[in-house]
């Protein structure tokens, strides 16, 4: 017999360091779920992945069971990474506070495809670019067309 799912949580948590102090401790505390087998669970599973934000989908059943998924880092996270800038432009319109190529873009769109809501690699290519974009990361030269 299938467990009666209770809800889903949804949290950002860096690679191998969930620990029961604030965001993770109240949010799981409060649904009833072990918070100790959660971050040791979570932390095996994303040692690879050192430091990086991992947005992380938390089910819990009515049992105080759960399972969770580990998505892959954010767009942004991933621009500021390849532009290796601290956070985006206050202005975008106006101040440009880097530029990235559209390997580099082409590299996070595969990355992230399995996480968009799109169907081409050209159209996530294009989505990492309008994030870019509103970041004040320009990415210079023209949009490679598939000939």
């Amino acid at each position: 017999m299938a467990k009666e799912i209770a809800g889903q949580i949804k949290l950002q948590i860096k690679g191998g360091a969930a620990n029961p102090s604030p965001p993770v401790g109240p949010a799981l505390g409060a649904k009833g779920i072990n918070i100790m087998e959660f971050c040791k669970q979570f932390n095996a599973r994303t040692q690879d992945k050192p430091g990086k934000i991992l947005p992380v989908v938390i089910t819990y059943f009515s049992d105080k069971s759960f399972e969770f998924v580990v998505k892959t880092p954010p767009v942004p996270v991933q621009l500021l990474e390849a532009a290796k800038q601290k956070s985006g432009s206050a202005e975008p319109n106006r101040k440009k506070i880097a530029e990235i190529t559209w390997d580099q873009v082409k590299q996070i769109a595969e990355d992230k495809m399995t996480d968009l809501n799109c169907f081409t690699l050209e159209s996530a290519m294009k989505m990492v670019a309008g994030t870019a974009r509103s970041m004040g990361i320009t990415v210079k030269g023209e949009f490679p067309l598939n000939n």
